[in-house]
This record gives structure tokens, sequence and C-alpha cells, in this order.
């Protein structure tokens, strides 16, 4: 009775992420449309902060209890799932175009605070407060840039038509999707640990996986419904924007509660997070879109690095623990 009960919960937190998804899109496209601001910039900032609310929620209370170790594999595993699994599968459904400056600043930008959370994490097995210090300067500094090209780029401002959505419809929208998206996750994600703890899986498994695929769902409902509605930007920007907000504030903010432990076994995990950043930047360094085939290669990678989780990483855990020392 009770995985019934824990399946049932997973359905309904699927059909509050959908419908959340979708209305969140449209709040968000309409408000930059509204204001004459760049998708681009509203899917980096607002809806990638947004979207990113599970993992910051998850890290942020683990820290304040004491228990920060959680947070490395729950920001690095999202971040994979997030370019091989969400980017994959909205790739599948629908090409993807991706902003000029998203390919060479952006993505960049990613790749180069992923490179100094392991950095970090190798010097001491731990972000400290002085790290975590860094990575907010680094934060409002990416901020920064963001107001700049939005200041810089303005869109034109759409006339409105009779029919037409007011702004405060269109931020009851947003408001009312995020709160959905959220809340989904956190349902999804609570019946799906549950059921995976029924059929016997690790905790390390479920951590990188199941509860990272949790706090990833708001950006994959998100992408996939900003795709299919001819936001493109808002997808792709979607995603970086989060990757880069799950590091430098959702690490960032949990070592200046605590220093946050890097465990030695999570060293591959980041570099595969930094292969994934870089398989993204080849996908479409050429043609600036993100195709069918692309995504496949993105899904096959993620099925191999599923593999690795399952069958391997226990085993190689040690050795790498062996070469650090």
């Amino acid at each position: 009775m009770e995985l019934f009960i824990q399946f049932v919960l997973l359905v309904v937190g699927f059909a509050m992420l959908v419908k959340g998804a979708d209305w969140f899109v449209d709040g968000a496209a309409g408000i930059a449309d509204k204001f004459g601001i760049p998708q681009m910039v509203i899917g980096l900032t607002i809806v990638a902060m947004g979207t990113s609310a599970p993992e910051a929620a998850v890290s942020v209370t683990a820290a304040l209890k004491g228990n920060a170790a959680i947070t490395i594999g729950n920001v690095v595993g999202s971040n994979i799932l997030n370019i091989l699994i969400i980017l994959g599968l909205t790739a599948v459904i629908t090409s993807v175009k991706m902003a000029k400056s998203t390919l060479k600043i952006e993505i960049p930008i990613m790749l180069a605070i992923t490179i100094l959370l392991v950095a970090q994490g190798i010097t001491g097995n731990s972000i400290t407060r002085v790290e975590g210090i860094i990575m907010w300067v680094a934060f409002i500094a990416y901020l920064t840039y963001l107001f700049i090209v939005a200041k810089n780029n303005p869109q034109p401002v759409e006339e409105e038509e009779e029919k037409a959505k007011p702004v405060w419809m269109l931020l009851v929208f947003a408001v009312v999707g995020l709160v959905l998206v959220v809340w989904g996750s956190d349902v999804t994600v609570e019946a799906a640990t549950k059921l995976a703890q029924a059929a016997g899986l690790s905790q390390h498994f479920i951590g990188l996986t199941i509860v990272a695929l949790g706090t990833s769902l708001p950006e994959l409902f998100t992408s996939v419904s900003a795709a299919r509605k001819g936001n493109a930007d808002i997808a792709i920007g979607n995603i970086v924007g989060s990757n880069i907000f799950n590091i430098l504030f959702v690490v960032g903010t949990s070592a200046l509660i605590t220093p946050v432990l890097f465990e030695s076994k999570f060293i591959v995990d980041s570099v595969i997070s930094i292969i994934a950043g870089v398989l993204l930047w080849l996908c479409t360094f050429k043609s600036m879109l993100l195709k069918r085939p692309h995504g496949v290669i993105m899904l096959a990678c993620y099925g191999a690095y599923f593999v690795y989780l399952l069958l391997f990483a226990e085993k190689v855990a040690p050795y790498i623990e062996q070469l650090l020392k």
C-alpha cells in the first residue's frame, strides 16, 4: 500500500511540474516581451534561478543542519543531468538555437567555475568559507555582466494588443508556475527516493541520480516547454544559467554557512560535468544549433555515466583516494 501511495505521489508530482513549467515559461517570456528584456537574459537569470530553487533549498537546508556533505553531489549531479539529459531530451524533441554570447561567453564561464570548484575541492577536501566568499564575488560579477548585456541589448517592446495579458497576470502566471514546479519537484523526489530505497539502491547512487534528477526536474520541464513554444534562448539559457547558479550561489552560500565536504569520489563526477559542458560547446560550435543527433549523443553519454554510477563508482573511489594521498 505504501509503495502504491508513493507511485501516486510520483504521478501527481510530474503533473504539477508539467503545468507549472508551462505557466512559468508563459509568464517569464511575456514579461521579457513587455519590458524589452532579451529572452537570453531572462533565461540566464529569473528562469535559471527559479528552476534552481530545489538545489538551493536542499543544499542550504543541509548546510544549516550540519550536513553540507550532500551539497557537492546534489549540485554536480544536477549539472550533469541538466546538460546531458535535459538539453539532450530537448534537442531530440526540437532543434534548439543557441545565442552567440551563450557559446562564446556563458558556456566558457560555466566550464571555468566548474574547474574552480574542483580546484577548491581537492585542496583540503572541502570548500571553505573563504572559497565561498570567492564564489559569491564571482556570482555578483556574473549578475553585473548580465545587467550590462540587458542594458546594451534591449529588445523592441511589442505593442500591446487588446487581448494581451497585463503585467500583473504574467507575474501571477510566473509565480504560480514556479511554486508548482518547486513543489512538484519536492513531491516527486521524495516519492522517487522512497521507491528507490525499497528497491535496495545505495544512498550514493540515489543522491547522484534520483535526487539530482528530482531537483533538476524544473529545468527539464521548463526547457522542454520553452523549446516547444519557440523560446529557445530561454531553454539553453535556463540550463547554462542554472549550472552557473548551482555552483556560485548554492555551493557558495552553503560554504558561507559551514565548510562543504568535497569527497574524493566526486572528482570523477566533477570531471564528467566539465566534459558534458565541453560536449555542449562542441555540438553547437559550428551551426549554433543543438540538433536531434546531438541530443541522442548526450543521452547516450548519460547512459554510460549511469552505468558507471551503478556498477563502478564505489569500486573506483578507493583508487582515487589513494592517488590524492
